[in-house]
């Protein structure tokens, strides 16, 4: 192996771009909103028992996600955010693209006026992983 090869991200524990892009595009259950009926506040989700699969090992990843936003016109249903995060049961991802692809579709299905997501990972392997990932709404 040269010393370019050993510089590459991929060539540490043969981790290719299919792994790192897994379960990014991966179809998952609609998330569904609400009409909004109060300005200013604060809604906080936690889902204890996340569960997802690793697309290198193929072992289960286990978790608690915690979604926290301030809606504007619309509010997350909870019984499809349920199915939605139950979707990812059986699919191969990333941690890391855990968390930051529920903060896109939230946004992307509620709109609200700022979203943050924190993935609590259980340990494997003697580490723990801790992901968080916000957004913002720009109204300028």
């Amino acid at each position: 192996m040269t010393d370019s090869e050993n510089d590459s991200p991929r060539a540490a524990g043969g981790y290719t771009d299919d792994h790192a892009a897994a379960g990014l595009d991966a179809s998952l259950p609609a998330l569904d909103v609400f009409p909004n009926q109060f300005p200013a506040y604060v809604i906080e989700i936690d889902h204890p028992e996340f569960t997802s699969i690793c697309p290198k090992t193929g072992l289960p990843d286990f978790g608690t996600l915690t979604i926290e936003y301030e809606p504007d016109a619309s509010c997350l249903e909870l019984k499809s955010l349920k199915l939605y995060l139950n979707g990812y049961r059986d699919l191969g991802i990333f941690q890391e693209n855990i968390v930051n692809r529920v903060l896109r579709d939230i946004v992307d299905a509620a709109d609200p006026v700022w979203c943050e997501v924190c993935g609590e990972f259980a340990a494997r392997g003697g580490l723990r992983t801790t992901v968080t990932a916000g957004y913002q709404r720009d109204d300028d």
